[in-house]
């Protein structure tokens, strides 16, 4: 199997929902919380391979006791999940999220509420939401499913999420528990673990060059002394799982197009 556009070529979309799905390995029993198509896929493919202990939702406040196909309805409910249990998962730790980011910055600080000076912004967005409290209190991914300049900014016009630089500046009740795993893009896999806690190219997509991460990105990226890998290709069965199981309607596509090397 190879990066590609002919018939069984893993498509961009594939790889981004594996990437996605790596985020939860080994994860255990905790909340599964994904944001976007392409992790919500993500998550399901995590629950029927390498990771079966994790708990997902029916995006309301059910656990579900199956895996449905992304947009399909659960046919078994494993428990009720209000707010407020919800709630006392984040604080607690026991849930890993993956969020989206309107901007997000080189240490990791994310936006998703407004674009321009807060007083007066060029651009309203969600708000701030509970993206401080999941920042602080359980593992947090992001997932960018355009790269651009727009995006990965050298200062991001106001901290939702609090990135490595902000938690340390707040001191060992910000740090405790703080942890950003990893940024999934479409044309990557990026980390924090570096020296200095500032972004990692981890992997690319099969079919994108370090240069082409280097034009989409407004701030320098480290990368790794022996070069910068490709993310792993999904096996046979994953690969089966994502097209039969998880995603039978091909969702993914919509929010990566398909596109050539």
């Amino acid at each position: 199997m190879s990066a590609g556009t002919g018939p069984g070529a893993v498509t961009r979309a594939e790889y981004c929902v594996l990437a996605c799905a790596e985020a939860w390995r080994g994860a255990g029993e905790v909340l599964a919380a994904p944001m976007g198509t392409v992790p919500a896929i993500g998550a399901r493919l995590a629950k029927l391979t390498f990771s079966p202990g994790l708990l997902l939702t029916d995006g309301e406040a059910l656990l579900v006791g199956d895996v449905p196909a992304a947009g399909a309805r659960s046919a078994v409910t494993e428990g009720w999940l209000p707010y407020r249990r919800h709630l006392a998962l984040v604080a607690t730790g026991r849930r890993h999220v993956m969020m989206g980011a309107s901007q997000i910055d080189r240490y990791g600080n994310q936006n998703i509420s407004c674009i321009g000076d807060w007083a007066r912004p060029d651009r309203q967005l969600l708000g701030v939401r509970g993206a401080p409290v999941n920042t602080l209190n359980n593992p947090v991914g992001y997932w960018v499913p355009k790269h651009s300049k727009r995006t990965f900014v050298a200062r991001v016009d106001m901290v939702c999420g609090v990135g490595y630089d902000r938690a340390a500046a707040a001191g060992p009740s910000a740090t405790r528990y703080h942890r950003i795993a990893e940024v999934v893009s479409d044309l990557g896999v990026f980390d924090f673990e570096t020296p200095d806690r500032t972004m990692r190219v981890r992997s690319l997509h099969p079919g994108v060059g370090i240069g082409d991460v280097r034009a989409a990105t407004g701030f320098a990226l480290r990368e790794p002394a022996g070069g910068v890998p490709y993310t792993r290709e999904p096996t046979a069965a994953e690969l089966r799982l994502i097209r039969e199981t998880v995603d039978p309607d091909g969702l993914r596509d919509r929010e990566v197009p398909p596109c050539r090397p």
